[in-house]
C-alpha cells in the first residue's frame, strides 16, 4: 500500500491530503520502466558474453567444431595407416627392388626431412585449435613429400628394370648350334695344339663340330655389325653388336642369313656352319668380347643348357686338345 502524506492548512486548521499531480506520476512511471529496460538489457549482454546462455547459432558453430575435431581424430588415424603402408613399401624399395638393381638406397633422413625456410604454417597460428591444425597439417605434407620420393624411386626403379630386361636379353647367353646338330664339342677355350702348326697356341673361342649347313643362330639381341669374309682367318664370318660392350662372333661359315646393320633377336638363324676360312673340317669357332676383351664363352650358356649338359661341356673344353682352326 502506497503511502498516503499530508499537509497542515493554517487557514482551515485541519490537515489536508497531498493528492501526487498526474505529470509527475506519469514520470515515475517512464523512469520505472526505462531502468528496468536498461537492467535487462545489461544483464543480457552479461549473460552473452558468459557460458551459461548460448544462441542457437553459438550452438551450432559448437557442434561444428565439435565435428571439426572428430574429422580431424579420424584423419590422423588414416594417416598412421598410410604411413605403415608407405614405410613398408620404403622398407621393400630400399632392401630388394634398388638392391637387385644395384641402386642406392634412399636415406631414411631424407625420406623423413620436414621443410625449412619460412613458416609455412603462419596463417593457421592464433586459433582455438591451432596446434592440432598445424601438426596435422605438417604431418600431412610429410607424407606428400614422402609419396613424391617414392614415387620417383618407383619411376628410376622402372628405368632400371627396362635396362636389366634389354641387358639379360642382349647378353649372349645360348649356344650357336643346337645340341642335337652337334658332332661333338671339339676344342675349347684356352692353350690348344694348332692344326697346322702343331705348336701350342692360345685358342680364343670354342670349336663346335657340326655337318656343313648345320644352323647357326644368334646367342642374344643384337645389331649386325660384320657379315664378311675381310678378317684374316675366319672366313665368311658374322659379328653381333649387342651393346653393353659385349660382341659375338660365328667363323667358318658357309653361307649368311643376315647383312650388315640388320637387328636380331636371340635364337634367330643368321647362317650356317662351313667349312671356310682357316679351318680343318665343317665347323663354327664362336667367341665372345666384353670390352674389346675376348672371353670364356662357356661361362654364358646358361640359357639352353641343362646342368648335367653345361658338365658335360665344361669336362670338354677343359681338356688341352687340338683345335680345328
Amino acid at each position: 500500500m502506497s503511502k498516503v502524506k499530508y499537509y497542515y492548512d493554517p487557514d482551515t486548521l485541519s490537515y489536508r491530503k497531498i493528492e501526487p499531480k498526474k505529470s509527475r506520476r506519469y514520470r515515475n512511471i517512464a523512469l520505472f520502466l526505462l531502468g528496468s529496460f536498461l537492467f535487462g538489457f545489461l544483464s543480457l549482454i552479461l549473460l552473452l558474453n558468459t557460458n551459461l546462455i548460448n544462441t542457437p547459432k553459438e550452438l551450432s558453430l559448437q557442434r561444428e567444431v565439435k565435428n571439426y575435431e572428430l574429422q580431424f581424430e579420424l584423419l590422423n588415424k588414416k594417416m598412421e595407416q598410410i604411413e605403415e603402408v608407405l614405410a613398408n613399401v620404403e622398407e621393400r624399395d630400399n632392401n630388394i627392388y634398388r638392391l637387385y638393381f644395384e641402386a642406392n638406397p634412399i636415406p631414411e633422413e631424407q625420406r623423413r626431412a620436414g621443410f625449412g625456410g619460412i613458416n609455412r604454417y603462419k596463417s593457421l597460428e592464433g586459433f582455438n585449435n591451432s596446434e592440432m591444425v598445424i601438426a596435422t597439417t605438417k604431418r600431412l605434407d610429410i607424407i606428400k613429400k614422402q609419396l613424391a620420393i617414392q614415387s620417383k624411386s618407383l619411376d628410376e626403379i622402372t628405368k632400371l628394370a627396362e635396362e636389366k630386361e634389354k641387358l639379360l636379353a642382349a647378353i649372349p647367353a645360348i649356344q650357336p648350334v643346337n645340341n642335337e646338330d652337334l658332332t661333338r664339342m671339339a676344342s675349347g677355350y684356352g692353350w690348344r695344339t694348332d692344326p697346322f702348326t702343331k705348336a701350342r697356341k692360345k685358342h680364343w673361342g670354342m670349336d663346335f663340330t657340326a655337318p656343313k649347313g648345320t644352323p647357326i643362330y644368334a646367342s642374344g639381341d643384337g645389331t649386325i655389325i660384320r657379315a664378311d669374309n675381310n678378317s684374316s682367318g675366319y672366313g665368311k664370318h658374322i659379328r653381333i653388336d649387342h651393346g653393353y660392350g659385349y660382341i659375338s662372333l660365328y667363323a667358318h661359315m658357309s653361307k649368311y642369313n643376315v647383312k650388315k646393320g640388320q637387328k636380331v633377336k636371340r635364337g634367330d638363324l643368321i647362317g650356317f656352319v662351313g667349312n671356310t676360312g682357316r679351318s680343318e673340317g665343317p665347323h663354327v669357332h664362336y667367341e665372345v668380347w666384353k670390352d674389346n676383351e675376348r672371353i670364356n664363352p662357356i661361362n654364358f650358356y646358361y640359357g639352353s643348357l641343362t646342368p648335367e649338359e653345361f658338365t658335360n661341356m665344361l669336362k670338354f673344353a677343359n681338356q688341352e686338345n687340338q683345335s680345328l682352326d
